[in-house]
């Protein structure tokens, strides 16, 4: 008889009595069950096979040859795939619970505004409050400023002294300014203001004058450091705001001037140098060059040009971010003004923090609010979806209304730039801004 003829199942199993046959059975299934429930793969995988082969779901229904095993023992059932007991909630093994979510698991974008580690510690701080710049009388011990601090105990040195509350005090101010302005809206313009904006201009057509050159990389346009040139041999410009007894200051006040429009050796720009301008400002303001009628005017006037240079230089040279925190950040570049920008829309009746998502509104009206001039520039700059590539600035549009806004930007300012060592360690001090 051929092998393929033979009959395997009529073949009498002599040697084992039926009782002893059926325990050995017995164990062999719970030994095969056992292994199977150790190795997981290999079930998805029967699933799968079975899915495909529905012969393979009632094998029974192949033929009598078919046997069924004999029912697996409870210790087989009551275990899970790694082999710890299964706690039925009902007892008889049939509600089972669904199972845990994994400790490992991550959405597929976390909350912007809960990604810095120190989140609590801002939203806990008071907010910041405006105070007025003590102006310097003579006689005068103007200093080339020189960097102190390089440690967190610095940072808090810093802010613990009358230099540091000021400072802040003064961005505070200037917010307060503009507060509920458009950027186009009439107000108090003094020579000096109209001189540190023909100064900006200035510097504008600079860039006319130093074209990019030709280069395989994108970022770091080497001619950005000829422009940098011109701007370091640039001290007369200082002449044009200073009256003839407070020039001797340009010595102390020029080091920050050039350090507000980025490094000439790394040539990338950041909230460090941005930080630097409106310490610039503060000294001018220490001086008398600067009064409290000219803020509204040093932010809608001056920092608007400012912001636009910097825009072009940025765009021109490609400047390399500094510091930049990614898409955790506002901006690749800026923070003040965001929070200008902020200020400017409180109370507005019409336009709220979630209007960024309205492309109409940010065509109109961004050349009129700074906020929405800097959603406007990280869409372009930046493609894909707002909440894939900002969603800091995606999540911030869930405020109720710009006064949270404004006020948070303004404890996230101190405790993320003015309170970062990488940043802060570049800033000056000298005989107006003391340590």
């Amino acid at each position: 008889m051929a092998e393929s003829e033979i009959n395997y199942i009529d073949i009498p199993q002599t040697g084992f009595s039926s009782e002893e046959s059926t325990r050995k059975e017995r164990l062999a299934a719970e030994e095969v069950a056992e292994k199977m429930a150790s190795t997981p793969e290999k079930c998805d995988s029967q699933k799968q096979r079975e899915e495909e082969n529905p012969m393979e779901q009632n094998p029974a229904d192949e033929g009598p040859s078919f046997q069924s095993p004999p029912p697996l023992s409870a210790a087989a059932c009551s275990r899970c795939p790694c082999g710890e007991p299964v706690n039925f909630p009902n007892g008889d093994g049939f509600g089972l619970s669904p199972p845990p979510v994994p400790t490992n698991y991550r959405p597929i974008r976390a909350p912007a505004l809960l990604t810095p580690p120190n989140t609590q510690a801002v939203i806990l701080a008071p907010v910041p409050q405006a105070q007025k710049v003590s102006i310097v009388s003579a006689p005068y011990s103007f200093q080339i400023p020189c960097r102190r601090i390089s440690s967190p105990v610095d940072i808090e040195h810093f802010h613990n002294s009358d230099s540091g509350r000021s400072f802040m005090g003064f961005v505070v101010a200037l917010s307060e300014s503009i507060r509920s302005h458009k950027i186009s809206d009439e107000c108090y313009e003094s020579p000096s203001v109209k001189g540190i904006v023909e100064i900006l201009g200035i510097m504008d057509a600079w860039i006319d004058e130093i074209p990019p050159v030709q280069q395989p990389a994108r970022y770091g346009n080497p001619a950005f450091r000829q422009w940098q040139d011109r701007l370091h041999q640039g001290q007369e410009l200082m002449d044009r705001l200073l009256a003839p007894d407070i020039r001797a200051s340009i010595p102390e006040i020029f080091p920050y001037f050039t350090d507000s429009f980025g490094n000439a050796m790394r040539i990338d720009y950041g909230t460090g140098h941005e930080a630097n301008f409106a310490a610039w400002l503060f000294c001018l303001a220490r001086l008398g060059v600067i009064t409290e009628n000219d803020y509204q005017a040093v932010v809608s006037r001056v920092f608007v040009k400012y912001l636009g240079l910097m825009r072009r230089l940025q765009t021109t040279y490609w400047l390399e971010p500094a510091g930049s925190h990614g898409v955790w950040g506002l901006d690749d570049y800026h923070f003040l003004p965001f929070i200008f920008g902020s200020s400017q829309l409180v109370d507005h009746k019409y336009m709220k923090p979630k209007s960024i998502h309205n492309q109409d509104i940010l065509d109109n009206f961004s050349d009129e609010y700074l906020y929405l001039s800097c959603v406007a520039f990280v869409k372009k700059v930046k493609k894909g979806h707002l909440a894939e590539h900002s969603p800091m600035i995606d999540d911030i549009s869930a405020v109720p209304n710009w006064g949270k806004v404004n006020s948070g930007m303004l404890k996230m300012y101190k405790a993320e730039v003015l309170e970062k060592v990488p940043i802060m360690q570049h800033f000056l001090f000298g005989s107006l801004i003391k340590w």
